[in-house]
């Protein structure tokens, strides 16, 4: 007779243990030598079989793994256990062997990516996705599951501008990234099972923020005379100015100039992002006391809405003695009588300097030794009347 059975049982991942299996439910009427003689398996590369006389009890058959079990590899196993007894023509029963692998936590997630790196732009508001990780994990159920995590190493400042999906691996922006202040961020993460004992894998993210113009350019006035003397040469340094933009790039380039249209130019300096300014033509005080003069600093890049800083310098201009005195003679006779007493009027005599402070001041005489005399008025730098003191004798 040929008996078939099936039969289920659960084996450990990598398990090397003994698998016994008692046969009960094939039975044989026969005695002696036409019992069960022997037990056959199915070939494979995973089970050899054992048999063990028991005597009264008869053969044993044994199970036993002769090679490392791998679920990821091959979940279950299907043997075919064969009994076979004596008699000529012999008789034989099957049995049908499912022997199923159980899992261990024996795989750790595997990223899908060898290198994960992304650009992101510095004004990226928060909740912007910057990547997204995925990693995978051969093991079933628990074992299988992944979450993700920054690593503990990840620096707390870091911590606080990135956030991580511990369930998709979605890396977020969580605050203000800042271009200027760094340009790079590499950020380890952590891909970790479920299991009893989690299994992790680490794998470095790169972020490189890309600058955009958000910096307005800086001008520093430095060296600067407010004052100059109005007869200085063109040419003239007067002050020196420095520009800075933190921005990179063309973000970064500025263009510099003065707003108004004054006797003043800026001129480039040896160092990078320096200007002299400087006079460019002659200084009069006596048209002009004072320039106040607008600098302006702009993005040299005029396609990404340049941003442009203003700077107010006053400049002063120091009087010089450079204009002589004018002298207007008024209500002039030219003729007077012999007869004329002393104190008699001639002229009314003004004089003017347009120079400023001592510069300006003006003292007035009569050359000659002569009868007449200049007599000072209330009002500054006029005389008069010139009075007749003795002989005509002209001025």
């Amino acid at each position: 007779k040929t008996f078939v059975f099936a039969l289920s049982c659960h084996v450990l991942h990598t398990s090397c243990s003994v698998l016994h299996l008692r046969i009960t439910h094939v039975s044989d009427p026969d005695s002696g030598h036409f019992s069960v003689q022997q037990y056959k398996l199915s070939p494979n590369d995973h089970f050899r079989l054992e048999v063990k006389d028991k005597g009264e009890d008869g053969k044993i058959p044994i199970l036993v793994v002769q090679k490392s079990l791998d679920r990821e590899t091959t979940k279950s196993h299907s043997l075919i256990l064969s009994a076979v007894d004596g008699g000529k023509p012999p008789k034989s029963g099957n049995m049908n062997i499912i022997i199923k692998v159980v899992d261990i936590n024996d795989n750790a997630p595997v990223f899908s990516d060898d290198n994960y790196e992304v650009t992101l732009y510095e004004n990226a508001s928060a909740g912007t996705l910057v990547i997204q990780l995925n990693a995978s994990d051969l093991d079933e159920g628990p074992n299988g599951d992944v979450v993700y995590s920054f690593s503990q190493n990840v620096h707390k400042n870091t911590l606080k501008l990135f956030n991580i999906n511990s369930a998709t691996g979605e890396i977020t922006v969580k605050g203000q990234i800042n271009y200027e202040k760094r340009e790079r961020y590499e950020i380890e993460i952590q891909a970790s099972d479920k299991g009893l004992a989690p299994l992790t894998a680490e794998k470095s993210v790169i972020i490189k923020i890309v600058d955009v113009n958000d910096n307005t350019p800086e001008i520093e006035v430095t060296s600067f005379s407010s004052s100059i003397p109005e007869d200085c040469r063109p040419g003239t340094t007067v002050a020196l100015i420095s520009v800075n933009d933190l921005d990179s790039g063309l973000n970064g380039k500025v263009i510099c100039n003065i707003k108004e249209d004054v006797p003043f130019s800026l001129s480039p300096a040896l160092k990078d992002k320096s200007f002299s300014l400087v006079t460019k033509s002659p200084l009069d005080r006596e048209k002009q006391s004072h320039y106040d003069l607008t600098i302006t600093a702009k993005d040299a890049d005029k396609g990404t809405a340049p941003l442009t800083s203003y700077k107010s310098v006053l400049i002063n201009i120091i009087d010089m003695n450079d204009n002589s005195p004018e002298i207007e003679v008024t209500s002039f006779s030219s003729s007077i009588k012999e007869d004329s007493q002393i104190g008699t009027t001639v002229a009314l005599i003004s004089v003017s300097d347009l120079d400023s402070g001592m510069n300006g001041k003006v003292m007035c005489m009569i050359k000659e030794d002569a009868p007449f005399s200049l007599s000072p008025s209330l009002q500054e730098n006029m005389y008069g009347p010139l009075l007749l003191f003795s002989a005509g004798l002209s001025i």
